[in-house]
């Protein structure tokens, strides 16, 4: 009668043995990897998409206001004749102004040693985070 033995390495291999062990390894190295690259990388491709699409609508809500503010004072009487200059002329001063008021916000936390007052999050323990979604 022909018995069956299992090798050592077959045995190795069924009670998690060392081939077990490195592909876990490399498991848990290639998901850590993904987690602090592509993890950080998609959320900063999500605040900068938000932040493009509502630097463009506040230019645009900006120019209207802008060119509203033009017509309005066209149409006043005061600015006929010799002043149909004016208009223009306060106009540009408002988009001059609402321009540099933008670029002093933009500015300030570089002036300020980077706090201008704006609530900082602190980074999680992504290795304790790791080890509990591996578990």
């Amino acid at each position: 009668m022909p018995t069956t033995s299992k090798t050592p390495a077959t045995a190795r291999k069924e009670s998690g043995g060392a081939g077990a062990q490195i592909n876990e390894l490399k498991d848990l190295v290639v998901g850590y990897a993904k987690q602090e690259t592509i993890d950080p990388l998609k959320t900063l491709a999500r605040y900068l998409g938000f932040g493009l699409t509502g630097s463009i609508f506040i230019g645009l809500g900006g120019s209207l206001l802008l060119l509203a503010l033009l017509r309005g004072l066209q149409e006043l009487d005061t600015f006929d004749g010799t002043y149909s200059w004016a208009p223009y002329l306060i106009t540009t001063a408002a988009g001059l102004v609402l321009a540099g008021l933008f670029v002093a916000k933009l500015i300030s936390p570089l002036v300020n040693g980077g706090n201008d007052g704006q609530i900082t999050i602190k980074r999680t323990d992504h290795t304790r985070r790791y080890k509990e979604q591996a578990s």
